[in-house]
């Protein structure tokens, strides 16, 4: 994995793959460069899902303890993260979505994706700086042992499918059960994102949706669909994303805050103060 270098339409805006961001970014810093984070990645209220008919929350607006503690700057500071694991079959456009957010390019000479690889994307919500750490797991069979192990403390699923294919959205359930018997249940908010949107008519769109609607609904999911070749909901998408997982992990953190580490009694200082010795007469000179 490669330092990946940011769009020069944003200089340095947070994105970077690989194992070299995991060791400079607790710092706020890539190559010795603040972050900066793009105007859209900047979240003050829940961003718009895309259909009521599969839908994980209907609100607007951040939970008010959560907007509180961000505004007092209660919450624990430093660096908050949370996994997103994207998974579907081979050629559905996994990567080209990523990227398309990411970097904003789309690729039209595709390389599948050997084992994972993964990008960070940082937001501001609410004031409070925020990181998506998405991992692009590879579609292939032979893969999938690899990927698997990946899949661990995912707090957002995404399942992709490709809107010109049908079979591979009756594919998603599995690669779904698979993602989430590496999590605890109901750990994770789970998204059904159609792919390639542009290569469908209205007509067959509308039709696919349907049966998507559906299986969204049964596998407890947020329906989506997006094309990353014109952008279409690819940064709203994202933006949604970010906004649920971000308000998720706050909660966790609010009712749960981190313990004080460990101390004996008061946790005062022991202090050694000398003592007099008395020295017995017979032995004094």
């Amino acid at each position: 994995m490669v330092l990946n270098h940011s769009n020069p339409a944003f200089p340095l805006c947070g994105r970077t793959g690989g194992r070299e961001l995991l060791q400079t970014c607790c710092y706020g810093h890539v190559a010795g460069a603040e972050l900066l984070v793009r105007l859209e990645s900047c979240c003050i209220s829940c961003c718009s899902w895309y259909t009521p008919e599969a839908c994980l929350q209907f609100k607007e607006h951040f939970h008010e303890q959560v907007r509180t503690a961000c505004q007092q700057s209660t919450a624990t500071a430093g660096l908050k993260i949370s996994k997103v694991v994207v998974v579907g079959d081979l050629y559905v456009g996994k990567t080209s979505l990523i990227n398309r957010f990411c970097k904003d390019n789309f690729d039209r000479d595709y390389k599948a994706t050997i084992g994972v690889d993964f990008e960070i994307e940082r937001f501001e919500i609410i004031g409070m700086p925020y990181n998506l750490q998405i991992w692009d797991t590879a579609g292939q069979e032979k893969f999938k042992c690899i990927a698997s192990a990946y899949y661990r403390g995912a707090e957002v699923i995404i399942t992709v499918f490709d809107l010109a294919d049908i079979q591979t959205l009756d594919h998603t359930k599995q690669w779904l059960e698979d993602a989430l018997r590496e999590n605890e249940p109901d750990s994770s908010f789970i998204f059904l994102v159609g792919t390639k949107k542009d290569l469908v008519s209205d007509a067959v769109c509308e039709r696919t949706e349907l049966d998507a609607i559906r299986f969204a609904k049964e596998m407890k999911a947020e329906y989506w669909s997006v094309s990353a070749k014109t952008g279409e909901n690819v940064k709203e998408f994202f933006s949604r994303v970010a906004a649920l997982a971000f308000e998720q992990s706050m909660i966790k953190e609010l009712e749960n805050p981190p313990r004080q580490r460990a101390q004996i009694g008061a946790g005062n200082l022991i202090k050694l103060e000398k003592n007099t010795v008395e020295v017995p007469e017979d032995n004094a000179q």
